[in-house]
């Protein structure tokens, strides 16, 4: 007797555990098949490690894509119900492991598990994990809970053999119990239906692209590259301003903790995977992202080039007041630092440029870019004020390239030219919409253009869409067409493949008439 209840309440946690299990899988596949569009392009773009090249591969062939999704959500649906039901149940365990066993290691927990930290930083065990030993237990283990498949054991043993009568309403009993999971699972569906008509699909489910984003296998050809130093460098560069959370968003408020919010860390490697298999092998960033960066490339193994923008460790308010050996030190300390993080190419900042020229300490851009070189480093040199620049080639301090804010000014945001007046990019931001207000990098555009028509070293622009004032197709081709040898642009994830189309189809065209630098 005791035996019998002990059995009996094993089948009924068998039962909770196998029905639990299949709907999560039910609600995955009605999800994706009811969200229309659903594809794991991204998911397998963006997976890394010992197997990324397979799901790379997967991702990059439209057919085999288009089939893999199809797999995915019907894979997901039918295995779903065959638990629920508990028909099929080896077939369906079996199945069900496998499927989870693919999803482990495009995202593994162990060697990188920034990678997959939406669930938290985990190492080996996860929900897949845990899922996945569950589907194989219940593959090896005869005892399936109630279901179809008992059901239907039940049917064949009766014929096989003569069942007293005693034992008839005993028998109802147990093919009532082993169907039960079909009310439930309508009461459940209905429900889910029910949600989803009210709030809409469950797009953590439902989705793996929210905005318009174009795949790998969409790129219109192998993006140029050119030489800054001794690094070939893509002619597209990945800025660094959206990761660190820099928005230059004019008056909106909220913008640089949004960008922030959504550049977790794992979706600035996500990022930058993309950024590396759409072609752009470099990326600018400001110093506090160095550490960021380092990691990456530790754990990710990238061969990303990192340049590195740095300004000496001074008080842009007081820029004295220490003795001259002890100044230097200050000079040179983010330099050594960025060169320890590991960083490519070494940049003096553009706004640190432009203060120390207007208060006349450009011997301070002299000492680092020299220090810079005496390191063995390729030294950029940064401005927004295009009279920074001329003011360092007069002193004769000619870097190994130069890094410029180059974009036009007819966009709605400018102010009047009359109102424009050198050094006020990072300065005071007025109220009156005549005046800077965080809207223009570029104050001179024509200035900007002489400038570089005559410089003999590569010409990087950046700000090249005035922080989001001007449209990609119009901004770069308008850099590259006045000299740009590279451009620098900040990038969303969802924007990466679609610039760099740009960037392919731009260079094609462009009407330069100065030479290529690099």
């Amino acid at each position: 007797m005791n035996t019998n209840r002990s059995n009996s309440r094993f089948r009924y946690i068998i039962t909770i555990l196998r029905v639990a299990i299949g709907w999560h899988f039910l609600y995955e596949g009605l999800s994706k098949i009811m969200q229309g569009n659903w594809t794991a392009s991204s998911f397998l773009m963006n997976t890394s490690g010992l197997f990324s090249g397979f799901y790379h591969s997967i991702a990059n062939s439209p057919s085999i894509l288009q089939i893999t999704d199809i797999l995915n959500m019907y894979g997901l649906l039918f295995i779903g119900l065959a638990l629920f039901i508990g028909l099929f149940c080896r077939f369906a365990s079996l199945a069900g492991a496998l499927l989870l066993t693919l999803y482990y290691f495009a995202y593994p927990p162990f060697g990188n598990p920034l990678i997959s930290a939406s669930e938290g930083h985990l190492f080996i065990v996860d929900r897949l994990f845990i899922e996945t030993s569950v589907l194989i237990f219940l593959f090896f283990f005869a005892e399936k809970g109630f279901g179809i498949d008992s059901l239907l054991s039940v049917r064949q043993n009766r014929k096989k053999s003569i069942i007293p009568d005693s034992e008839s309403s005993s028998s109802r009993r147990e093919a009532l119990k082993n169907l039960a999971t079909l009310p439930i699972l309508g009461a459940m569906g209905w429900g889910a239906l029910s949600n989803i008509k009210t709030y809409g699909v469950d797009v953590m489910s439902g989705a793996t692209i929210q905005v318009k984003q174009l795949a790998l296998n969409q790129l219109k050809g192998e993006l140029p590259k050119g030489k800054i130093g001794k690094h070939e460098v893509s002619r597209l560069i990945a800025g660094g301003n959206l990761i660190g959370g820099w928005s230059h968003a004019r008056d909106l408020i909220y913008t640089d903790t949004l960008f922030k919010a959504y550049n977790t860390e794992q979706k600035v490697y996500e990022t930058l995977m993309l950024a590396e298999n759409a072609g752009i092998n470099t990326i600018n960033i400001g110093y506090p992202s160095n550490p960021l960066l380092a990691k990456y490339k530790k754990m990710t193994g990238s061969k990303i080039k990192v340049i590195s923008q740095v300004h000496p460790h001074l008080d842009n308010t007081k820029l004295s007041g220490v003795g001259p050996s002890t100044e230097k030190k200050l000079y040179y300390e983010f330099i050594d630092k960025a060169i320890d993080f590991g960083a490519d190419i070494i940049q003096v900042q553009g706004n640190w440029c432009d203060w120390l020229v207007r208060d006349n300490r450009i011997e301070v851009i002299h000492e680092m870019i020299d220090h810079i070189r005496k390191q063995g480093y390729t030294a950029g040199l940064a401005a927004h004020s295009v009279e920074s620049l001329i003011a360092c080639a007069d002193q004769g301090i000619i870097p190994d390239y130069y890094m410029k804010t180059m974009h036009h000014d007819q966009y709605w945001s400018a102010h009047p030219r009359e109102n424009r007046f050198p050094f006020e990019v990072d300065g005071k931001e007025y109220l009156d919409h005549n005046r800077f207000h965080n809207n223009m990098f570029c104050l001179f555009p024509e200035r900007t253009v002489e400038f570089v028509s005559k410089a003999t070293v590569p010409v990087m622009g950046f700000k090249v869409l005035a922080a989001g004032a001007i449209q990609p197709q119009d901004g770069f081709q308008w850099a590259y067409d006045n000299g740009a040898d590279f451009i620098c642009v900040g990038m969303f994830d969802f924007q990466i493949v679609n610039n760099v189309n740009i960037a392919i189809n731009c260079l094609n065209k462009t009407k330069r008439v100065r030479q290529w630098y690099g």
